[in-house]
């Protein structure tokens, strides 16, 4: 593998991008063994890939291909950390150029895509003052307008960051802004009650010892099998869980898919730009290519009165570190910045991103 030095020649050809594609299809086993037992892929009627855009869902999704599963049946579904999207305001936490990238790699692929978020993403919760926690839009229309679930809870405050804890009623942000979200869809969108449904996810044990414990495969959340009024049939199945990074990078290299530009900058982890698990280079480097966005959690920090990390602000922090190196490259700065991922999504000559196999700066 090269480490990314210069983006001279560094797109596919769109005939190439063609015969990739094909590759991909061919001689794919079936069915998978992950487990003490064998996933036959074909029972799904869909395949839900909750879709970060980040390595670990990437590989999801390329060995779903790899493994020739019908691409009719595969939707890329993301979540929208900041809400709804707004041309003249920039979110708090999420690239910018996330959601595009995202819809770029399912178009690339001939797949579907959707979205869900809270109402206001994580600024409003994290506002929250005795009001109560916002809906969920899924991308289920009524009267052609997306169905909003929840919002008329208990009045409550939050009020504070996220904690640096693995319990997720501490780390509010997984499960207010990703995990309640997705299962918002899955039991109020009625395409679920009809045929099998397996959702993908990417975590992986090398991750952290809290996600090594996670099984392989199970029942979803979500699934109500055994209901006696209303049925719903949601496998959960995480393919890269016993993977290493270096397989993760290799699908993505076989595949010559261009990786989300914060790879490039010297991130190791696609998740918020400003993750609250971000060491003190990430915020040096947060703080270098998004000063506005840095000053805004900044304050928004000193207005909670408790800090990130329990023992510095991100301030004190940033000016413990010193800014990835990467993040001088003005190309991929203006990339991940844009609202547009207009760039092509195969490269002609792959190459390792700079953020690849560094500090994971990721969840417990």
């Amino acid at each position: 593998m090269l480490i990314a030095q210069s983006q001279l020649d560094f797109f596919k050809s769109e005939d190439a991008r063609h015969q990739l594609l094909n590759a991909a299809h061919q001689d794919a086993p079936s069915p998978v063994r992950g487990h003490s037992y064998e996933i036959d892929l074909d029972v799904y009627d869909k395949v839900i890939v909750a879709f970060s855009g980040g390595k670990d869902s990437v590989a999801c999704l390329l060995h779903l291909l790899e493994r020739g599963v019908d691409r009719s049946k595969i939707e890329l579904h993301h979540h929208l950390v900041d809400g709804e999207d707004f041309d003249d305001k920039e979110g708090l936490m999420d690239w910018p150029c996330t959601d595009d990238y995202c819809r770029k790699v399912a178009m690339a692929f001939g797949l579907r895509y959707s979205t869900s978020f809270r109402v206001g993403g994580f600024e409003a919760e994290l506002d929250r003052n005795e009001q109560p926690t916002a809906p969920v839009s899924i991308p289920y229309e009524v009267g052609g307008e997306r169905l909003l679930i929840g919002g008329a809870g208990k009045p409550n405050t939050r009020l504070k960051f996220p904690q640096l804890s693995s319990n997720l009623a501490q780390r509010w942000c997984s499960s207010a802004v990703k995990i309640s979200v997705m299962d918002a869809w899955l039991r109020n969108d009625p395409q679920f009650l009809t045929g099998k449904t397996l959702v993908v996810t990417g975590e992986r044990a090398e991750e952290s010892k809290a996600r090594s414990t996670y099984p392989a495969f199970e029942a979803h959340r979500a699934d109500n099998r055994t209901g006696p009024r209303v049925v719903r049939f949601i496998d959960h199945w995480r393919p890269v869980h016993q993977w290493s990074e270096q397989q993760v990078w290799e699908i993505i290299e076989r595949f010559s898919l261009v990786a989300h530009p914060s790879y490039y900058l010297g991130w190791s982890r696609a998740s918020c730009l400003p993750c609250i698990f971000g060491n003190k280079d990430q915020w040096a480097t947060i703080r270098f290519i998004a000063p506005e966005k840095f000053k805004r959690i900044a304050l928004k920090e000193q207005g909670t009165g408790l800090t990130i990390n329990r023992k510095s602000s991100i301030t004190e922090m940033a000016d413990k570190g010193v800014p990835y190196p990467a993040s001088a490259d003005p190309y991929w700065t203006k990339v991940g910045f844009s609202k547009k991922f207009d760039i092509p999504i195969f490269a002609e000559n792959w190459v390792l991103p700079a953020g690849a196999y560094g500090e994971g700066c990721g969840p417990t």
